[in-house]
């Protein structure tokens, strides 16, 4: 458990945040400047294809997949849209609940993301594995940890 401190940042602390952040959203800007030019997926979109190739049955309620992502309802809606347009996902009636509507992956949206994870595994491992040590991953878990649970943000498994 941290120790307690006082209300606000010593400027030694708000150094290593906005290092912490600026170097977090650098790291992010790359990897998805990488996977749109590599694959032509947005990060939405690899985030939304992931939800649905981990699901049972690669299909999940509209809610359950906004919050297995971790984005508001809206927004996903405006992302399902766009990714339906383009033949990655398609939207059908839920079986069990005529009142909703379940997300369901294509296979020419299983094909993009097959075709989009090499790479940006690839890209992972370059920018973020390879620059750091055994050490300092198992720092970084920890870090990541203990962030989430101060958010109180439930771990993906």
């Amino acid at each position: 458990m941290p120790e307690r401190r006082k209300a606000y940042p010593t400027a030694e602390e708000l150094r290593i945040w906005r290092d912490f952040i600026e170097t977090t959203e650098a790291l992010r800007s790359e990897l998805s400047s990488r996977m749109q030019r590599e694959s032509s997926l947005s990060p939405g979109d690899y985030a939304v294809l992931l939800a649905l190739r981990e699901a049972e049955g690669r299909r999940l309620r509209s809610s359950e997949l906004a919050a297995r992502i971790g984005w508001e309802r809206s927004r996903l809606s405006h992302q399902i849209g766009r990714m339906e347009r383009r033949g990655l996902i398609r939207r059908e009636e839920c079986v069990t609940d005529s009142r909703g509507a379940e997300v369901v992956l294509t296979p020419q949206g299983a094909e993009a993301f097959r075709d989009a994870s090499l790479p940006h595994l690839r890209d992972v491992h370059e920018l973020f594995v390879n620059t750091l040590t055994r050490d300092q991953l198992a720092a970084a878990e920890q870090i990541a940890t203990a962030l989430r649970n101060g958010l109180k943000v439930p771990r993906d498994t």
